[in-house]
Order: C-alpha cells, then sequence, then structure tokens
C-alpha cells in the first residue's frame, strides 16, 4: 500500500476566477478535420451548406464554450477574400503550411456560420504573415460592421445581413517560428509594431472587441521570453491577451513523463506571466495583459538522433518534413482514413487533463485554453459516426464542475523523479525533482454553492489513501464522486462500443469531521463535488 496523500483547499485561498473560455478547442484545415468530419457534402447527415450534421448535434450538446478557426499555420498565407461569395467563383489555392490543395469551399462566412450552428463561440486568428493591416481592417468590417460601406454591404450581398459580431481576434499565429510563412522570429520589435497598428485600427472599427498577440511557440524557443517581451513591449497598450502554444512530447513507455509533462507547462505559464507583468511596470501601466493558450497538446514520439555542434537547428526545414514525391495534398472530404491516438483511451485523456487542470490552477491570468484535438476529443469521428472516447468525459466534467474561482490546492503525497530528456534536437527536457504522484485543482462556485476537486492519480502500479481536508467549507458535503480507470490500458471507446471506458459512480468514501477519505486507484480520473 502507498502512503497516505493528503488535499487541503480552504475559501480564503483564491487563485482567480475561471473564464468561460478556459475549456475550448481549436480548429484548423489539416487533414480530416474540415475536410471529412467537419464537411462532407456526400455525408448521409449532411446539411445544405455540406456539413455534418451529426457532428454538429455532436458539439453541441457538449455547450463548448469556444472555438479558435480557422489556424493555425493555414492562416498565415490565408487569404480570406478568396474564400467568400458564391463557391463556384472562389479560388482554389496552395496551402503552403500543410502542402495542400484548399478549395475556399469552406470559406470565412462558413467557418462562422458553424460555429453558430454549433452553439460555440468563434475566437478569430488573422493573417500576419503575408496578409496586411489593411486586409485586417477589411476582415473585421465585412464581419462586424452592421453596414452601409463596401465590406459589411457585401457581406449583406453574400447572404449574412447581421454583423457575425466576432469579440477575440488574434493577430497572426505562431510568429516567432521560422517555420511561419511571413515569420517574424528575426524581427520582433517588427511585429510588435505591425500589431501595434492593426490592433488599434480593428479596434477602431469595433471598439468591443479584443486582441491577442502572439508570443513564443513553445518554451524551447531560442528567443524565448526575450522575444515575447520585444514584440509586447511595442504593443502592451493596444491588446489584451498573449497567445502562447506548446505540445509536450515524452518518450514511448514512459507514462511519468507524458503525465508530468504539466510542469513543463506551469514553468512556461510563470515565466510568461513574469514577462507581462515587466512589461507593464515598464510602460506604468495599470492595464492587466493575460494569457491565451490557444495551442496545447501531449503525445508520445521516439527519441531522434541529436546533432550535437551543428549550431542552430533547422526549425523551418524539420517542422514539416515534407515529402516532395507525394507532392501537394488535395484533400477528399468523402475519404476520411482513421486517425486515431495509438494504445488506449486512458492514457491521452489523462495526459490532456493534466495540461487541463495546470491551466485551471493559473485562471487568474489564463483566460483562454483551446485544446489542439478538442473537437476531436469531444466527438470522436470516422467517415461514417461519431462516438464519446474517454476523453469526451474527462472534458465534459471539466466543463460542468470547473465554474467559479480556482482555489489554491494544497497536495501532500509520494514523489517521483523525471530525469531529463531530450526527443530531438529541439524539445529538450530538463529533468524534474519531487513530482507529486497525485496531481490536483479545484473551482468553487460560489453562487451555486458548490465545491469541484479533480484529481489524477500518475502512479502506474499504486492505489492511494487519500484524505481531502475540507474542514474550511462549512456546512458542504458530498454530492456527487466519479472515478475514471481502468485495468487495460490498450481499452478504447469505438462507435460499437461506446461504455467500454466511462465515468463510474465512486461509492466506497467515508466523510465525517470535514475529512473525505476513499482510496484512489491507479492511472485514474477522479472528481469529487460537494455542496451547502
Amino acid at each position: 500500500m502507498a502512503q497516505n496523500a493528503k488535499i487541503t483547499v480552504h475559501p480564503l485561498y483564491e487563485i482567480g476566477e475561471i473564464s468561460n473560455r478556459l475549456f475550448s478547442a481549436f480548429l484548423e484545415p489539416i487533414g480530416t478535420m474540415v475536410n471529412g468530419t467537419m464537411f462532407n457534402p456526400k455525408h448521409p447527415t449532411a446539411d445544405e451548406q455540406g456539413f455534418r450534421r451529426d457532428f454538429i448535434d455532436a458539439i453541441k450538446e457538449t455547450h463548448l464554450p469556444a472555438v479558435r478557426m480557422p489556424g493555425g499555420n493555414f492562416v498565415s498565407a490565408w487569404q480570406w477574400k478568396n474564400s467568400i461569395g458564391p463557391k463556384d467563383r472562389r479560388r482554389t489555392v496552395l496551402d503552403p503550411a500543410w502542402h495542400q490543395y484548399y478549395t475556399n469551399e469552406v470559406g470565412h462566412d462558413e467557418y462562422l456560420q458553424w460555429a453558430a450552428k454549433v452553439g460555440t463561440e468563434p475566437l478569430y486568428t488573422v493573417n500576419m504573415g503575408t496578409g496586411t493591416i489593411q486586409d485586417a481592417m477589411d476582415l473585421v468590417e465585412y464581419t462586424n460592421h452592421k453596414g452601409g460601406t463596401y465590406w459589411s454591404d457585401l457581406r449583406k450581398k453574400y447572404g449574412h445581413e447581421d454583423p457575425y459580431n466576432v469579440k477575440m481576434w488574434y493577430l497572426g499565429n505562431e510568429m516567432d517560428g521560422p517555420w511561419q510563412l511571413g515569420a517574424w522570429d528575426k524581427n520582433p520589435e517588427g511585429y510588435g509594431t505591425k500589431v501595434l497598428e492593426t490592433s488599434k485600427a480593428v479596434k477602431w472599427i469595433d471598439e468591443t472587441i479584443e486582441t491577442g498577440v502572439c508570443g513564443s511557440s513553445a518554451p524551447f524557443m531560442e528567443g524565448f521570453p526575450a522575444w515575447d517581451a520585444a514584440v509586447l513591449d511595442k504593443c502592451y497598450d493596444v491588446v489584451d491577451y498573449v497567445s502562447v502554444h506548446h505540445y509536450h512530447v515524452a518518450p514511448p513507455g514512459d507514462i511519468k513523463a507524458l503525465l508530468g509533462g504539466a510542469l513543463y507547462y506551469e514553468d512556461f505559464i510563470n515565466t510568461e506571466i513574469a514577462m507581462i507583468d515587466y512589461i507593464a511596470s515598464k510602460h506604468r501601466s495599470p492595464k492587466k495583459v493575460n494569457i491565451s493558450f490557444d495551442e496545447y497538446g501531449a503525445m508520445v514520439r521516439p527519441l531522434q538522433e541529436l546533432h550535437p555542434g551543428f549550431g542552430r537547428y533547422n526549425m523551418a526545414r524539420n517542422h514539416y518534413r515534407f515529402d516532395p514525391e507525394r507532392g501537394y495534398i488535395r484533400h477528399d472530404p468523402d475519404i476520411m482514413p482513421d486517425r486515431q491516438f495509438p494504445g488506449g483511451d486512458m492514457i491521452h485523456a489523462l495526459s490532456m487533463a493534466s495540461i487541463q487542470l495546470a491551466l485551471l490552477r493559473h485562471a487568474d491570468r489564463v483566460k483562454i485554453g483551446c485544446m489542439t484535438g478538442g473537437l476531436s476529443a469531444l466527438a470522436t469521428s470516422n467517415h461514417d459516426h461519431i462516438w464519446k472516447s474517454a476523453s469526451h468525459h474527462v472534458f465534459m466534467q471539466l466543463l460542468q464542475y470547473a465554474k467559479g474561482v480556482s482555489l489554491d490546492t494544497k497536495v501532500e503525497c509520494e514523489t517521483y523523479d523525471m530525469p531529463g530528456y531530450a526527443i530531438e534536437d529541439t524539445s529538450q527536457y530538463t529533468g524534474k525533482e519531487g513530482v507529486n504522484f497525485i496531481d490536483s485543482a479545484s473551482a468553487w462556485d460560489k453562487d451555486n454553492k458548490r465545491l469541484a476537486i479533480f484529481v489524477i492519480n500518475r502512479n502506474e502500479d499504486a492505489e492511494y489513501p487519500l484524505t481531502i481536508d475540507l474542514k474550511g467549507f462549512e456546512g458542504y458535503k458530498p454530492s456527487a464522486a466519479y472515478k475514471l480507470c481502468t485495468d487495460d490500458l490498450e481499452v478504447k471507446n469505438t462507435f460499437e462500443n461506446e461504455s467500454a471506458l466511462v465515468p463510474e459512480k465512486e461509492e466506497g468514501y467515508t466523510f465525517e469531521n470535514g475529512e473525505f477519505k476513499l482510496y484512489v486507484k491507479p492511472l485514474s480520473w477522479n472528481v469529487y463535488v460537494f455542496e451547502k
């Protein structure tokens, strides 16, 4: 039996208000996410625009708050004006970012109309690579102005009388990355100045909108955090968010490194907060710029050959690994090969949940979180069907219960050490000592007098006796408890069997004198809800 673990929460120790956008998703036309899952005119459920209604209905049921769209690397050469109006007059173009032909059948209006159909808020990414300030101004005018101008009246002509009222605009994507079309990695001040002028201009068109500026694409970037600081120093007074991305990678079979990746996210966030607040102080500004973590993920990848002494790693060449024999890809939405994560559902669900808990622990400054693959997590798909993976249930419990304010959640438990490792020349992780086997975060919904505590057991072998100290929450009692776990890590939910991995009600607990006690299964996801 493993040593006792203890979690303590108290209403006096608030971290910050949890934004409604914290658990959102990301959409980019890569592979089959748009062409096949979102859009397939030949699908039996296709609506009049060619959107799959089975996918629309599945996402609509989740009440997903927001989706960042339409990318991603894709947008840094995408000309939105090619994608509006009658489809037979739209231009098919090359997408050099992902080496594909893009037909623009799903264009600017379709992205926003799809978002309306699923009941989610669109968070829109603007081309700041090859795009101009005027393009961005025209885009906001077309999208949000009520009428009486060329661009707003053109929207009406093309069938959308009312403004879309998009509130969040990202000014570029990963602009520090040399793989990005029109990258600004060598000239952060130039990018910051362009964002200054663009944000100023679009807010003069619609004063109700918010804007985000790109920070680092990963904590491994050569310029992090100096590049971010140089950019923000130019545009601090006119932006509302710094947009950052990270994809944690672990070697095959190293579950501890995979689930411990949340610590690297926290390091990234803490550094970014310090950088933002330094620039605020430099500007003598009372304004608080927050963080949008609008691409994130966790994955397993084999260790690759390292090249010590080669100087700067060629990230532009290695970001894509383009196959010149295959050439550019022409996606047919009716040809949709299965693309599922290898192995069972459980480890993937836990790896993503661990990142989501890290965001929740920083809810005071991380106000937007868009999971890459979040749409697939909520509604896994193939050519014919939609179903619910284990990740669906984890995501849904966060959407349901992570409301109100995030609380400082103190954990006392056994720990482990993660040796440092390098996946390849860029993804090099320093070791971590004293990593908690019990990972936790909590949310207190004051209005509804409800407290939710989320717990992951990172241990592959040990079940932990856990005590949760709730003495500060007088009058609160357990109202629900759930666990998600399996003895077979290869188990995967399918359309034919959606119930292979679903949360079960946890009955084996006691609650006396403000202490909630139970046993936490190895490699498990757990949610405990208390109400007054």
